[in-house]
């Protein structure tokens, strides 16, 4: 008996090991994979966009006197003079209002063994600025285009109404940009608007500039076409949330806020088939162990015995259902993948213990077993958060229920008679 245990043991390390080698390497195809694909989807559909608020620059002209040191060429001796000469002097300003508008709608793209969050952003904004100073000048208007890495499909900027046609964006400080100059004096107000299409991956941000910023008179609203909402560390939380058919319209408003936060949308994940797959297969052993522990003591209790190598064909035939999930869910939908991979792996077993110990234990005992352990141990990984919790929950109702079966064992009986011959002790299957 104590070799026929020691046989089972080294079984299951050995289907252990067999799991751990699947794991790695269908880990290793993933995130091999994900550095070419990521950049691929990227390149094809655009990067995580984080939308600049406009800056303001007031520039105007002031006299200035300075000094110069001058050499006269004839003695070389220098003298210094004062000279009056025009300067153009620069102070960053604020806008006075901001309202804009942001529509996301979420398209999942899946690449190898990976889905990437992908999204089409509509971004809408209308702004102003009152000039509240003495003096007369110049506001400049630098707009800052999220990331290069796409295209802004309808892009419009218009300044006062008008549209500089000749609009040739510009690079500086590691960003693409355009700016618009026009002349103010005191009182002037200068509305304008910026719109466009376009795409991104992951998330969707809008800050209101470097460092801590002062923001007036300022209302973000934005739609989603996803109930999952997930909003990005570090953001500030909307003023309200209103829940719609397709998704979630959200509202940031603020009359005066100093803040060095910003506002961000994170874009729904969907389960990723290979680190599932992965992840599955690290986590199976304990299924198997669950599995091999309740097939030990079922057959104790109806004195059926079972050979180390019946317990070798079990152990293939649980990863028999990781192998074939791994392979086949870069081909298929991962639920379709999911069912195939648990039919075949409950067929391998029941048709395979029918022949050893009759269908009514095969389909009863066995198959009922290995749909929990299994299949819903499995399944459990796919639902996020909870996955402990309900493999915790199955671990101790299986020890409750093996502790109510074992209660009353003679240990040392059953187990002598496990050591009996094999006809002794199995039941034909004819006779099941």
């Amino acid at each position: 008996m104590g070799k026929s245990m020691a046989a089972i043991i080294l079984i299951f390390f050995l289907v252990t090991l067999a799991w751990v080698v699947l794991g790695t390497s269908v880990n290793l195809h993933t995130w091999n994979a994900d550095h070419r694909l990521h950049d691929e989807v990227s390149g094809l559909w655009g990067s995580p966009q984080m939308q600049l608020s406009p800056e303001l620059t007031f520039t105007w002209q002031e006299t200035k006197t300075v000094e110069e040191t001058l050499t006269d060429p004839d003695t070389l001796e220098k003298k210094i003079v004062t000279r009056k000469r025009q300067v153009w002097i620069e102070k960053p300003v604020i806008l006075d209002s901001s309202e804009i508008n942001v529509d996301l709608q979420l398209d999942h793209r899946k690449k190898g063994l990976l889905w990437y969050s992908t999204y089409a952003v509509d971004f809408g904004g209308n702004f102003s600025y009152i000039h509240d100073e003495e003096r007369e000048g110049f506001l400049i208007i630098t707009y800052r285009f999220p990331t290069t890495h796409v295209s802004y499909v309808d892009f419009y900027f218009d300044v006062d109404g008008k549209q500089d046609s000749k609009m040739v964006p510009i690079a500086e400080d590691g960003t693409n940009m355009v700016r618009e100059r026009l002349e103010v004096q005191k009182g002037v107000v200068v509305p304008f608007k910026i719109g466009y299409r376009s795409r991104g991956l992951d998330r969707w941000r809008y800050s209101f500039g470097h460092n801590i910023n002062s923001v007036k008179n300022f209302k973000l609203a934005m739609t989603t076409d996803f109930p999952d909402i997930d909003f990005s560390q570090g953001t500030v939380s909307p003023s309200s949330k209103e829940e719609t058919a397709e998704g979630w319209r959200l509202e940031w408003a603020f009359t005066s806020l100093i803040s060095g936060l910003q506002i961000g949308m994170e874009m729904p994940r969907k389960i990723n088939p290979g680190p599932l797959a992965a992840k599955i297969s690290y986590f199976a052993p304990v299924s198997l162990g669950f599995f091999f522990v309740w097939m030990f003591v079922i057959t104790l209790l109806e004195k059926v015995r079972l050979h180390p190598m019946n317990y070798l064909f079990l152990g293939a035939a649980f990863f028999a259902f990781h192998l074939l999930f791994s392979y086949t869910v870069d081909h298929i939908d991962l639920i379709p993948a999911f069912l195939l991979a648990s039919g075949v792996s409950v067929f391998l077993v029941v048709s395979y213990l029918r022949l050893v110990v009759g269908m009514r234990f095969a389909a009863l005992e066995a198959g009922v077993s290995q749909l929990i352990y299994l299949v819903f141990f499995s399944y459990s990984h796919f639902l996020e958060g909870v996955t402990g919790l309900i493999i915790t929950v199955g671990s101790i109702v299986t020890l409750f229920a093996l502790m109510q079966l074992t209660g009353r064992f003679n240990w040392d009986e059953r187990f002598q008679g496990m050591g009996r011959s094999s006809s002794a002790m199995t039941t034909a299957p004819d006779a099941r």
